[in-house]
């Protein structure tokens, strides 16, 4: 029997939008139902809540820091391989459709499929642009519509990319059926400008998304970064109890359809398919009275929706409530199309987990944030933030801004910092040892002892003296030689004085 995975990606979609995830009101009936059929994992965390940083970590399996993705239209650096080259090198076959956002040119891409994938089943954004039938078009596209524009028009589900990129995945799905294979279905939607069918924007119309607690946050013990942010988009925001952006909740329940259609296309064809649906991050909405995705580690951007299908080997209706991330991806693609992990992947594979969900063990899982966005400055600078979530706590550390911790048990909103609680100081550093020694173990390029000397611990670090931390083994290249002796390593630790 061929062993076949399909991967579907969705765009800025948080677990607050997700039905099965306690909002019904949103409208995810094919979501929804794959998690009946499968498993939801509560407490999933992307990398970076940013698009490009976030989709650099899934598909090479190392952290936004390490590959070198660290901001949007940044590629990854030319020694990390993506798991298209590393499958397609092991002889499965690979089809990539939708947003890519990974090869350094802007947030449409260059429409050049990248090594790894097959050409004649890349449809990026520029791909997309270009399948447009004139310049009218072209400029709707970017355009957000009400339900009285589409029908002007004459459009429909097939104007989309979403559409239109999904219309490609279930040709593959077919034309493959029989053939080992790994298909990302990469769903642009629903990200601005929230393009969908009229019927789904008359449904969401005066829909007002009902905000917690934390949308009165007066950020007065948070970074002055979150208050700069929240001065920015002042302007968009409520009256603090419900949030209006009808465009987005309406494409958010169109791009459910989409992802539905996806899923019959698997029941049809290969239904014994290991199916995994996620997306690279949320959006604030309102939360902390902020809008977007941007410099923090809330979890209305960071945590993210993550439910496997996997029809004879995942149980039904199961959930996982350890605290799992996206890095962990690559490993388990790897694993499951029987394939040997490089040392250089920075996850651990999920698999035992998709057939025992009570095996899972996991304790924590790291984020990162370095800057949103390369070319554009409208989004903030450089805030470079390194962070820890456990079942229970929340540790992030801004190198240039204050620190936060968060007992997520008590306040699950994230309202009270409590970074200078001497109650919890054990707790706090142990978790800033996590921190540190993650990230010397990953080869951030950004250590230092700033991150380990802050006004709440100063630890005496100086910035001369340490070990030598050799590149890992990536399965392409040669195994790195130690300067010292010219010899191959041996270990990924060398104590240099």
């Amino acid at each position: 029997m061929p062993r076949q995975a399909i991967f579907i990606l969705t765009d800025t979609q948080g677990t607050d939008v997700i039905g099965c995830y306690g909002r019904s009101e949103m409208q995810t009936p094919h979501i929804d139902r794959m998690a009946s059929e499968g498993i939801r994992f509560d407490r999933a965390y992307s990398t970076q809540p940013v698009c490009g940083p976030a989709r650099s970590a899934i598909f090479t399996g190392v952290y936004p820091h390490s590959n070198g993705v660290l901001g949007n239209d940044m590629a990854p650096a030319i020694d990390m391989k993506t798991l298209g080259q590393r499958l397609s090198d092991s002889g499965v076959r690979t089809g990539f459709v939708g947003k890519w956002h990974l090869d350094g040119t802007d947030y449409f891409g260059n429409g050049i499929c990248p090594e790894g994938w097959d050409p004649e089943y890349w449809f990026d954004g520029r791909c997309y642009l270009e399948s447009l039938k004139d310049k009218s078009e072209r400029d709707f596209s970017r355009f957000v519509p009400t339900a009285q524009d589409m029908r002007d028009r004459g459009l429909d589900e097939t104007f989309t990319m979403a559409h239109r990129s999904v219309d490609k995945a279930i040709e593959f799905i077919e034309r493959y059926k029989d053939e080992d294979f790994f298909l990302v279905v990469s769903i642009d939607e629903p990200h601005h400008p929230f393009i969908c069918p009229a019927e789904y924007l008359e449904a969401f119309e005066g829909f007002e998304f009902k905000l917690g607690l934390n949308a009165k946050d007066d950020l007065a013990e948070k970074p002055q970064s979150q208050r700069d942010w929240a001065e920015h988009v002042a302007e968009f925001m409520g009256d603090g109890e419900t949030f209006r952006l009808d465009p987005f909740f309406a494409c958010n329940s169109y791009c459910d359809y989409e992802v539905g259609r996806v899923l019959g296309a698997i029941e049809k064809w290969i239904p014994d398919a290991l199916s995994v649906y996620t997306s690279d991050h949320g959006d604030m909405l309102g939360a902390h009275r902020l809008l977007g995705k941007g410099p923090t580690m809330y979890d209305e951007i960071a945590k993210i929706p993550f439910v496997v299908r996997w029809k004879g080997s995942a149980p039904e209706n199961s959930s996982v409530d350890r605290p799992i991330s996206h890095i962990d991806l690559a490993p388990t693609f790897l694993e499951f199309f029987d394939q040997e992990v490089p040392e250089i992947l920075q996850g651990e594979s999920l698999l035992p987990t998709f057939v025992e969900p009570s095996s899972c063990s996991r304790e924590q899982a790291f984020l990162e944030f370095n800057r949103f966005e390369l070319d554009h400055d409208g989004f903030g600078a450089l805030s470079l933030i390194r962070c820890v979530v456990t079942q229970r706590y929340k540790l992030a550390i801004n190198l240039t801004d204050k620190d936060e911790l968060y007992d997520l048990e008590i306040d699950p909103g994230e309202m009270r910092n409590l970074i200078d609680e001497p109650a919890l100081a054990e707790v706090r550093n142990g978790l800033h040892d996590e921190i540190t020694a993650w990230m010397d173990r990953t080869r951030d390029p950004f250590r230092g002892p700033q991150w380990k000397n802050r006004v709440w611990r100063d630890q005496g670090v100086k910035s001369w003296g340490g070990p030598t931390r050799p590149h890992p083994f990536d399965g392409y290249n040669p195994r790195s030689l130690l300067y010292d002796t010219a010899e191959e390593i041996d270990r990924l630790v060398y104590d240099k004085h």
